[in-house]
């Protein structure tokens, strides 16, 4: 993550998702791996959580340096909206299940941690092909949005189960 973090600053988008490729392969193949030789224990699952949580700030860190098009807020906005929307959505999972709220973990919402690397990646593609960011600014609005409204769906769905 941070070797596409730094290619994300450089502006080199092809460098920049053949890192993102191989982190978020790397990502799964050390889950699979465990899971196959049946070593998987929820310390490896814990430290499996945090270190995405790290890699999705690293890499939303990169985009602050781009120069991002004002579209109703300055870029870096947006991503801090991302970022701080990635990090309540996991926040709201792991706060109900520490308060007890729920009795089992929640999942899901709208944009969970799969649709947001898709997203990412899209984001990266449009970086390459766009160097305006216009489009890039425009996904990356879209995703602050939903990141920040599957927080609040996480937050509602545990007040109701409550």
């Amino acid at each position: 993550a941070l070797i596409s973090s730094y290619f994300i600053i450089r502006q080199k988008f092809i460098l920049a998702i053949f890192f993102f490729l191989i982190a978020g392969f790397l990502d799964f193949i050390d889950g699979a791996v465990a899971r196959y030789k049946n070593i998987a224990t929820k310390v490896g699952a814990y430290l499996d959580t945090i270190c995405d949580r790290y890699v999705e700030g690293i890499l939303l860190f990169g985009l602050i340096f781009l120069p991002l098009p004002r579209i109703f807020l300055p870029g870096f906005t947006w991503v801090f909206l991302i970022l701080f929307g990635t990090f309540l959505t996991t926040y709201a999972k792991a706060a109900a299940k520490e308060k007890e709220i729920v009795e089992k973990e929640l999942k899901g919402g709208f944009l969970s941690r799969g649709e947001r690397i898709i997203l990412f990646f899209l984001v990266l593609i449009l970086g390459a092909i766009d160097p305006s960011f216009t489009f890039m600014t425009h996904l990356l609005i879209l995703i602050a949005i939903l990141t920040n409204f599957t927080a609040l769906q996480r937050i509602f769905s545990s007040i109701k189960s409550s």
